[in-house]
């Protein structure tokens, strides 16, 4: 219907229809300009007054403040909302928008789209559409001190968005139980791309202005990430670079995505990297993709459940603690005999995974039969021969490791 909405039919215009459309040609440029004007006058009201209201002025009434702030944050957004209506989607309905423009109408769509069935995302998505787009045309001004003011406000700004629309997806994530859900794959996807899209646009930003000390812990990570961000990524791939977005969110939005839904994400990228392991037949993948899983049911355990304070229940909690003393114990192995270190380490998470595989109802008997030949091979266990003679027959028995 959008698309339609902005077809021109062309030869069927009417006189009166060409006349309308030629006038439009003529006046936009004035439209455009006035709209400039307007929101170049509203944007400096809204840095001096986001200035003010951060600044530790005693003389000045903090409430007072942040209501003015507020007033003009709201007439900031009105007057980007108008330029959006008035120049670019003229422009775009006229056939004379440039490639920019016509992505930035696109998008604008596919955020009013959210309205009517998800209006608290909609609410957080086309005030962050609205700030991106003008934060792109201060960037083209080339003009570093309005940049430098304007970036102050954009970076806060867009961190209380961002906390909000993860904050409304974790509300749709959690329920009465912690694990992971099927049926809301679709809020999982948009929490990781919401993770990404924060990561490449804010973060990134903030590294390179310097624009918080804090984040020296988390610049090796964001490096990690920075390594998925070229040439075509495989679902492994993909797998690893989500495992790293979460990581980084446990540091950044401990509260707009709290445990209880970034485990039920790590649930998810475990099911994946299961499926992977299991579905795949060449060896060499298959043995990447299972380093991989080895590498992320380490950042689940470590990362998150070591953290954890509470359980589904005592039994549960036990049993984790037992997990976590024989992590700990082994890890003393790391200073004097690294490959013993790793050797263990890998035995210990395939047998506790084991136990959740058996826990979970999806049939998982080829990944288990392939967690077994390792523990085999790593001379954990011993397998015991699948024949044995029955009346002066041979017969098979399951295979018992």
């Amino acid at each position: 219907m959008e698309e339609k909405s902005l077809r021109i039919t062309g030869a069927d215009k009417n006189f009166f229809n060409k006349i309308t459309t030629t006038l439009t040609r003529i006046l936009m440029p004035t439209k455009i300009g006035i709209n400039g004007i307007l929101i170049s006058i509203k944007r400096n009201n809204l840095i001096k007054s986001y200035e003010n209201y951060k600044s530790d002025n005693e003389n000045y009434n903090k409430d007072e403040l942040e209501k003015k702030y507020d007033t003009v944050y709201e007439a900031y957004l009105d007057s980007l909302d108008k330029y959006v209506m008035d120049s670019i989607y003229k422009k775009v309905k006229n056939n004379t928008a440039s490639e920019f423009e016509k992505n930035a109408m696109s998008q604008y769509y596919e955020v009013t789209s959210l309205k009517e069935n998800e209006y608290i995302e909609y609410k957080y998505r086309k005030q962050k559409y609205l700030i991106e787009l003008d934060y792109k045309g201060v960037k083209i001004s080339g003009k570093e001190r309005l940049i430098e003011r304007y970036q102050e406000f954009y970076i806060s700004k867009m961190d209380s968005l961002y906390k909000s629309i993860l904050k409304n997806y974790s509300i749709k994530v959690a329920d009465n139980t912690d694990v992971y859900d099927s049926t809301k794959e679709w809020i999982y996807i948009k929490i990781f791309n919401t993770l990404q899209d924060y990561i490449e646009n804010i973060l990134s930003l903030k590294i390179q202005i310097n624009y918080d000390q804090n984040l020296k812990d988390i610049v090796s990570e964001y490096e990690r990430y920075e390594s998925y961000t070229v040439g075509k990524l495989d679902v492994k791939d993909n797998i690893e670079k989500n495992m790293v977005l979460l990581g980084i969110s446990r540091k950044l939005f401990t509260h707009s995505l709290p445990l209880i839904v970034a485990e039920q994400c790590y649930e998810k990228l475990l099911k994946d990297a299961r499926s992977l392991v299991q579905d795949t037949k060449i060896t060499t993948k298959r043995e990447k993709a299972y380093s991989m899983l080895i590498n992320l049911i380490e950042d689940y355990n470590i990362k998150l459940l070591s953290t954890k304070v509470y359980w589904d229940s005592p039994k549960v909690r036990d049993e984790y603690k037992k997990f976590w003393n024989k992590y700990k114990e082994i890890s003393k192995l790391k200073e004097n005999d690294f490959i013993e270190y790793i050797k263990q380490k890998e035995i210990l998470f395939i047998k506790n995974d084991i136990k959740n595989l058996y826990k979970d109802k999806t049939d998982y008997s080829k990944l288990l039969r392939y967690y077994k030949r390792k523990l085999v091979d790593y001379g954990a266990i011993k397998v015991i021969k699948n024949k044995c003679k029955s009346q002066g027959k041979y017969i098979k028995i399951k295979e018992v490791a």
